[in-house]
């Protein structure tokens, strides 16, 4: 009962993303549907205005341009099972951070600085990603399994110090068959 609830909800989850990504183009587009010069737009009990913008047109087109690529790459981001989504990180800091930059306007030049916290961002994500690849690379590839090279070394360890005990008995031996 409980997998066929489950199964039900993933059927329907994966249905609105798929009518979510289907239609994305339309949503994208729906900018040009907004009369010129209007100041102020009521769409379900939201009310978007110009925002700072020329009009309400304007500041959507933004909003848009912005908005639906960044929920695109979220959906790819967490359904994507490939090794290096998170490489996918880095275009959705930068859509993060030029909506962030819509939302805020006030006057000054769109898509400017946040380069610079795209780079931030990126520092981080790229090491991430290129670890994670050696290990695969060197696992699959070149075939080191480094949990087996982790317990050998362990085992390696062990047996020196078992050996420095061993020399240190064989010494207190020696010496106290000298003293005899």
């Amino acid at each position: 009962m409980k997998e066929r609830k489950h199964i039900r909800y993933k059927l329907i989850f994966e249905g609105l993303l798929a009518l979510f990504i289907a239609v994305s183009p339309v949503i994208f587009y729906s900018y040009k549907y907004i009369a010129d010069g209007k100041q102020e737009l009521d769409i379900l009990f939201i009310t978007f205005t110009a925002n700072g913008f020329a009009d309400v047109g304007t500041a959507i087109y933004y909003y848009l341009i912005k908005l639906v690529p960044l929920l695109l790459l979220v959906i790819w981001f967490t359904t994507s099972k490939q090794w290096w989504y998170h490489a996918i990180l880095i275009p959705i800091a930068m859509y993060s951070f030029q909506l962030f930059s819509v939302f805020t306007y006030d006057s000054k030049p769109i898509d400017e600085n946040e380069i610079f916290y795209v780079i931030a961002v990126t520092m981080v994500i790229v090491p991430v990603v290129y670890f994670i690849r050696v290990k695969l690379v060197d696992k699959h590839v070149h075939g080191i399994d480094l949990e087996a090279m982790n317990t050998e070394l362990q085992i390696l360890k062990e047996k020196e110090e078992l050996r420095k005990e061993r020399e240190k008995l064989e010494q207190r031996q020696h010496t106290l068959s000298k003293k005899m």
